[in-house]
Formats: structure tokens, C-alpha cells, sequence
């Protein structure tokens, strides 16, 4: 996810590895918090894809600066990203839809159709699984565990409706 975080913030401008950090902040706070030892290694990934270039810029006070931007590959990779399968971990899922719901604005109709499907379909799976947990008659669960689990249904149920608002836009 790290790396279509960078690619995302990378399409309005060139940026340094601290602007892309701020900038991810600025627009993901709410689903991720990635740290610069996340960041530097998926740079580096990204740069050896061919998928964003670097260019050492020395500043009027004669400091070096490192600055990203993005190239015709790191478009691609982007959308790849963003159309790519979710993982069947439930809690990575709801992070990681909320981030590719953030950017769809990037893919074209089609393509936001297809990321739309892949969102909506994910969260069905998902909510079932949480609603078949509260209605297992075999494994009977305590007044906590069945407020969270409303509760989680509820955030499926919220991304579905995300999801389906998208489809009319």
C-alpha cells in the first residue's frame, strides 16, 4: 500500500522524501500512519520499477535535496495498484478500501467500475463472515464481542454504501 500511497501523492508535483510523507499524512491520516522507514525502502523499490526517477536539486542555501516524481510507468503501476485484489485479512481490507476509494478520482470510468466491484464485493464477503459469527448458534459470544461485531458489520455496510454513491457519480 506504501507504494500507491507515494505514487498517489506524486502526481500533482515533485516532491522530496519529507513532502511525500507530509503529503501522505495530509490526505491519509485516517487509514495510515507510515513511517519513514517505510517510506525510503519503497522509494527505492519504486525507483528500480522505473516507476518514479530522482533528481539531487542543491538549494540556494546549499543544501541538497533529493526530490521524486512520477513517470509513464508509475502511472501504470498506480492504476495496477489501485485495480489489484484485496488481501482476505478483514482488517487490512477496510484501510486499504478507504485508501483506494480516496484515489479513484485517478482511474478512468472504467476502471473506477471495476475498483468499485472489487470494493463492494470485498466488504459483502466480509460483513457475511462478521454476521455469520454473531448468528453461530455453536459458539456463542459475550455482549462485547457482539458490539464489535455490529459494530464491524456496520463499517462493512458503510463502505457498500460508499461503494454504490461512487456508482452514481
Amino acid at each position: 500500500m506504501i507504494e500507491l500511497l507515494i505514487l498517489y501523492v506524486l502526481l500533482n508535483r515533485d516532491l522530496t522524501m519529507y513532502a511525500i510523507h507530509s503529503r501522505i499524512l495530509d490526505n491519509f491520516r485516517a487509514y495510515t500512519n507510515p513511517s519513514f522507514g517505510a517510506i525510503k525502502p519503497a522509494l527505492v523499490r519504486l525507483e528500480k520499477k522505473g516507476c518514479i526517477k530522482s533528481a539531487k536539486i542543491m538549494s540556494e542555501g546549499g543544501k541538497l535535496s533529493v526530490f521524486y516524481s512520477i513517470t509513464k510507468e508509475g502511472l501504470n503501476e498506480l492504476k495496477k495498484l489501485l485495480l489489484q485484489d484485496f488481501t482476505l485479512n478483514p482488517l487490512q481490507f477496510i484501510s486499504d478500501a478507504s485508501v483506494k476509494l480516496s484515489c479513484i478520482g485517478f482511474l478512468d470510468e472504467d476502471d473506477k467500475i471495476k475498483m468499485l466491484d472489487l470494493v463492494k464485493s470485498n466488504a459483502m464477503r466480509h460483513k457475511i463472515n462478521a454476521q455469520n459469527t454473531l448468528t453461530n448458534e455453536y459458539n456463542p459470544i459475550d455482549i462485547y464481542q457482539k458490539i464489535v461485531l455490529d459494530n464491524t458489520v456496520c463499517m462493512y455496510s458503510n463502505l457498500i454504501s460508499v461503494a454504490e454513491g461512487f456508482y452514481k457519480k
